[in-house]
């Protein structure tokens, strides 16, 4: 027998040549001379900080016990020092991705609407129409407002059974962040209104600057951080969620982790917090010198072009409407080249036959090869 309740999710499709779109993930996932510009994950650690810590985590079996279940608090001070937020509550959640879910389903109630980027990150979409009555996609993509979703188009779109904004910073897909200004300006408005912010920042180590919402409207605020991108922990899933003991108090009620977050990638979490000043400049500078030669590759083809550059964020679109390629036949010839992107409509129903996402914190080597197949797929495409 089906449920007859609808989710509010898609389900994904399988590609040509596979019975199920996990089977066309696990088959990308298994491929080791894949070069992976596809799920914005960071591939620069070369260090053994935080293996070494999960591999010791292991040997000691610490994986038998059932963790705090709100994780170890040698991590939750980490982060919360991490970010200068000591006087905030937290818990560590499996994921960013888990995060989110309990704001959706703690914060939005069936009377209210939030307000979202489009192009955004589609799943935050998802969860919030699960709770809420209305998820208010506002159109970005255009050089206007800068490809991101400004203080004043909130302004536009608000109204009374508004209850959160949607803030991903920097943006995925795009890559915008922003200014101290801005994010001044989303904390006045949230508290004349009333409601909540969401502010991912599942990107913030890779912005030249990056400002926390937390410190303008800290009882409007909640933060949700990431282990998987400057980390380089995408595979073992850990982040956590940062706002007052009162909205955390809350939030614990919903909560499903009542027996903890995966102990060995706590460990791995801990060690990466510790040994961040030793390799973030590194990583920083590899993704930063890695959007120059794209950069160069994509100038050389007309009718394409970066929509923000330099990206705050480890990631890009790549306009390629000018040139007539469809992105999906793009990320399917790039594909058939060993290079992994993402056609835009991972990340935006609207737009997505406009851009192909690439994320390019992996080593330069593997961004130059990227870079000469590119130039080549648009000529061919073109045609």
């Amino acid at each position: 027998m089906i449920p007859k309740k609808e989710h509010g999710k898609e389900l994904r499709v399988a590609p040509e040549g596979f019975k199920t779109a996990n089977d066309f993930f696990e088959d990308l996932f298994l491929d080791k001379n894949l070069i992976w510009m596809g799920q914005n994950t960071n591939h620069l650690h070369d260090e053994n900080f935080i293996r070494d810590a999960m591999i010791k985590a292991v040997e000691s079996k610490d994986y038998c016990k059932y963790p705090p279940p709100e994780g170890l608090n040698e991590l939750k001070d980490l982060v919360l020092e991490d970010l200068g937020l000591e006087d905030m509550d937290l818990v560590i959640t499996a994921g960013a991705t888990t995060a989110l879910y309990y704001c959706m389903s703690d914060l939005l109630t069936e009377e209210e609407n939030a307000i979202s980027p489009d192009p955004g990150y589609l799943i935050i979409d998802n969860f919030a129409s699960r709770f809420a009555k209305e998820v208010k996609s506002v159109p970005i993509y255009n050089e206007e407002c800068g490809y991101k979703l400004t203080p004043d188009l909130v302004r536009e779109n608000i109204d009374e059974n508004t209850g959160l904004i949607i803030l991903i910073d920097p943006l995925n897909p795009i890559g915008g962040a922003y200014t101290e200004e801005e994010i001044k300006e989303f904390a006045e408005i949230a508290k004349e209104n009333d409601l909540f912010l969401l502010h991912d920042i599942t990107y913030r180590d890779f912005a030249q600057e990056h400002y926390l919402a937390a410190n303008y409207a800290p009882d409007n605020t909640i933060t949700v951080y990431s282990f998987s991108k400057i980390f380089g922990m995408a595979g073992v899933r850990v982040g956590a969620l940062i706002s007052t003991n009162e909205v955390m108090n809350s939030i614990r009620q919903v909560l499903i982790d009542d027996l903890g977050t995966n102990v060995v990638a706590q460990y791995g979490a801990i060690a990466a917090l510790k040994s961040k000043p030793e390799w973030i400049d590194y990583v920083k500078d590899t993704t930063f010198n890695n959007q120059k030669i794209i950069k160069e590759a994509v100038d050389k083809c007309d009718g394409c072009f970066i929509l923000r550059y330099p990206s705050d964020g480890n990631m890009m679109a790549i306009d390629l409407s000018g040139a007539g390629i469809n992105p999906k036949v793009m990320s399917k010839y790039l594909l058939e080249r060993n290079v992994f992107t993402r056609e835009g409509e991972y990340t935006s129903k609207r737009f997505g036959d406009r851009y192909l996402r690439v994320s390019y914190s992996v080593p330069p080597e593997d961004v130059k090869v990227f870079a000469r197949e590119f130039v080549d797929a648009v000529e061919v495409l073109r045609k």
